[in-house]
């Protein structure tokens, strides 16, 4: 009679976290991949952004020692938006998207500025009226998914409305949020 040989959990578990099949080594962003890999350190020449170590930072301050050993160049975030081309596409629309235009807006700037801060590849590229008032809504236009995904889930937690979300088969992501204002007003009954 054979042995029969069983495999414990753990040996499962090895085979499967040695599979790499599909899976993509460079876990950096999609802006990322459409530039060259810039010298460490480098400085960008329009935001200041600095480059090291295989990251981009906005927060590390510019010495005159990291000025002269650094190469100049202009960061993927800076030429997306000089290429007004971007990986997120929000679109805003509804009723209370008009009435609260400003608000609307404030509230993109704050998260655009919150994300590049840590992360200085994540930026807003540009913010168009839609309709020829203006009064459709808005188009958002991002340089990652991810902050369009943010911009969305904060205005949807902000006012509510309903989001929808399409990621497209070339990296970019299309989100729809729709904000209707309640309508006001009782119907009278029986007149």
């Amino acid at each position: 009679m054979p042995a029969i040989i069983r495999e414990s959990k753990k040996s499962r578990g090895m085979i499967r976290s040695l599979n790499r099949a599909a899976v993509r080594d460079d876990k950096s962003p999609a802006v990322a991949h459409k530039t060259r890999t810039p010298k460490d350190p480098s400085i960008c020449e329009r935001c200041g952004a600095v480059y090291e170590r295989k990251t981009w930072r906005a927060d590390r301050r510019i010495t005159s020692d990291l000025s002269a050993v650094a190469d100049w160049t202009v960061c993927p975030a800076c030429v997306q938006v000089g290429k007004l081309e971007g990986q997120g596409r929000v679109v805003l629309l509804g009723s209370g998207v008009a009435a609260h235009a400003a608000l609307i807006r404030r509230r993109i700037d704050n998260v655009a500025r919150r994300a590049s801060a840590t992360q200085p590849l994540r930026r807003v590229v540009a913010i168009d009226e839609l309709g020829a008032r203006g009064d459709e809504g808005l188009e958002v236009l991002t340089t990652s998914q991810k902050l369009a995904h943010r911009i969305v889930h904060e205005l949807k937690k902000l006012f509510g409305g309903n989001a929808s979300y399409s990621w497209q088969d070339d990296g970019t992501l299309y989100a729809e949020w729709r904000y209707d204002l309640p309508k006001s007003g009782k119907k009278a009954r029986g007149r």
